[in-house]
């Protein structure tokens, strides 16, 4: 079996077994494309199957040269995925990355918006043009529905169920949970589906897709992340934005307030709630409150 070969059949695996997006295969297989690059340039005649953890190690110290620990930790735990699949297949007997250690990285914090910044972000918003409108419904609905920006841009009509005070996310994996939606977020949803959407050329394929650009068809990630970078240097943020952003606050804003952790879960659709625990270490002072409140031994200060 060469590399090229081991990659193919590695890809349908993430797709058909793991059930991963696209966006993640492609990222798995970048992992792999540069050991494959790496043993080119250095004219390393070996196969997937007899490759050792001498030779991987090489390639890991060379390319830590130029990138820091927590890439160093994801190119790692990402080959360890590509030779896990091999021993599954019966290619291979061991894992050579099993005698590589990744390197100690601390759990980065998610940025977090103020709820003023976000009012900021959105105040910015230019509402005399159709995409004002269809923006701040945007906006709103990352910030309002805790989601991932593909979970924004493949939205659709059919999956707003307003009246029972849901919407229908399709996740990681195709996987579907249903997110509730608050009457606010519904307004300005409702707003751009009513009075801007219906104006717009819809292309075939897209009539059932919420969001459009002003060709009719499907909004891009990239698209997403312009808009709110825009947005940011309008409203003199100095905070690095991305979409992801406001899902790191829909989910620290809610902890702050009281929500139990393992709905946040269920709404940021995190299949392990060690995931969720990360919004735990933002705020330690709800970690003081919660104490406070709910400990049984909370109001006994001497009981001796």
């Amino acid at each position: 079996m060469n590399w090229q070969n081991a990659l193919k059949d590695y890809g349908h695996y993430l797709r058909l077994e793991r059930g991963l997006s696209d966006n993640s295969i492609t990222s798995y297989s970048m992992d792999v494309k540069k050991l494959m690059l790496f043993l080119k340039s250095q004219k390393m005649k070996v196969s997937p199957l007899n490759i050792s953890a001498e030779e991987i190690q090489q390639f890991i110290y060379e390319t830590a040269k130029d990138i820091n620990e927590r890439s160093q930790s994801r190119l790692i735990s990402g080959l360890r995925s590509f030779f896990n699949f091999l021993v599954f297949e019966d290619y291979r007997n061991t894992n050579p990355l099993d005698l590589i250690e990744s390197p100690k990285i601390g759990r980065k914090l998610p940025d977090t918006l103020s709820t003023e910044e976000i009012d900021r972000l959105i105040t910015a918003i230019d509402l005399s043009t159709p995409e004002g409108e269809r923006n701040r419904a945007i906006l709103e609905t990352l910030y309002g529905c805790g989601l991932r920006v593909s979970e924004l841009t493949s939205l659709r009509l059919s999956d707003l169920f307003f009246q029972e005070g849901f919407i229908k996310v399709t996740g990681k994996g195709d996987k579907e949970r249903f997110v509730p939606i608050a009457p606010a977020t519904q307004k300005y949803i409702e707003l751009y589906s009513t009075h801007v959407r219906p104006v717009i050329p819809v292309k075939k394929e897209f009539e059932d897709t919420l969001f459009l650009n002003r060709r009719g068809r499907q909004l891009t990630r990239a698209m997403i992340f312009t808009i709110i970078k825009t947005l940011a240097s309008k409203a003199g943020i100095t905070k690095k934005v991305s979409p992801h952003t406001f899902r790191h606050s829909f989910a620290t804003h809610l902890l702050e307030n009281g929500a139990d952790l393992r709905a946040i879960q269920q709404m940021l659709g995190h299949e392990s709630i060690t995931t969720t625990e990360i919004y735990m270490h933002v705020d330690r002072t709800h970690l003081r409150q919660v104490m406070e409140k709910y400990h049984p031994r909370r109001k006994e200060t001497n009981r001796y």
